[in-house]
């Protein structure tokens, strides 16, 4: 099956502008494919390349060295970009239309008629949860709504691949979580996402696979459950365990020469999770 993404070699160098003629390797000799439908998370700190890796792959900057496809087409080509969808860290919106004019505007920009605008909007802003606020001016949006409504227009095409950067940079839990719903959608709509983004936990709740990218390099790269997994350890969740079970289960162990008992008592939940479940996930922008 034709991979989604498809990056080979990639380097990217950037002059400086300088009298010395330095130079910045911002990515090198980096590899990787996206699955059709597969959620793949790219994730490093700043500076590490995740972003100029994207750049290239749609077509902003042009490679050094290698070479990057779009469902089998050379991103270089314009046409490469028409099934893609791309939503970056800090969207740009005129603020004077509101949520309806904004994916109106976005699907003129994409070629839509005014019958397919009108449908693909409203259906749209019913799967972001903004239909409240369809006719607010986007200067009364939230940092949280603002997201959902790049999102929205990411997918008024109808795209086959998804480019979220830092899509929930900024946004409270709550709306963090909506998002995150929203990507989770894409999935079973069998459309491919690239996700990068800091909130590790995100990443680690909705992706299948992930790549690890330091110094311009990807240094680790795998399915999240095997990334995720510690060979030489195994779990036991029980429940509702008396502790003269617990206390069998520990002598059990301390029998078997090699194996030893790292650690018993209540799991942990996260303080995001503690969070939504006070508040009842309930964010304020989504109050009309």
């Amino acid at each position: 099956m034709e991979p989604a993404v498809d990056i080979q070699d990639l380097t990217k160098v950037f002059k400086l502008p300088s009298l010395k003629r330095e130079q910045v390797v911002a990515v090198k000799n980096l590899s990787l494919q996206v699955a059709p439908g597969e959620i793949y998370g790219l994730i490093g700190p700043n500076g590490s390349g995740k972003s100029t890796t994207m750049k290239v792959l749609l077509g902003l900057i042009s490679a050094t060295e290698g070479s990057t496809a779009i469902f089998g087409q050379d991103s270089r080509k314009v046409g490469s970009r028409a099934e893609v969808g791309f939503l970056p860290e800090n969207p740009y919106f005129y603020k004077f239309l509101s949520g309806q004019e904004t994916l109106h505007f976005y699907g003129r920009l994409g070629g839509l008629s005014k019958k397919e605008i009108s449908e693909r909007s409203k259906e749209l802003l019913a799967l972001v949860d903004l239909e409240h606020a369809r006719d607010r001016r986007l200067s009364g949006y939230s940092k949280g709504m603002l997201q959902r409504i790049g999102l929205a227009q990411a997918l008024i095409q109808r795209p086959r691949l998804v480019v979220l950067d830092e899509p929930t940079a900024g946004v409270d839990p709550a709306g963090s979580r909506k998002i995150r719903d929203l990507i989770l959608k894409l999935r079973e709509e069998e459309i491919s996402v690239i996700l990068s983004s800091h909130l590790l936990e995100q990443v680690q709740e909705v992706c299948d696979r992930v790549g690890i990218i330091f110094n311009g390099k990807l240094c680790r790269e795998g399915p999240m459950e095997e990334l995720m997994a510690i060979e030489d350890q195994t779990e036991i969740l029980l429940d509702k365990a008396p502790a003269e079970l617990v206390e069998k289960v520990t002598a059990l162990v301390a029998e078997h020469e090699g194996a030893s008992l790292i650690r018993s008592g209540h799991p942990r939940t996260t303080l995001e999770r503690l969070f939504l479940e006070e508040t009842s996930g309930d964010s304020p922008d989504t109050r009309s």
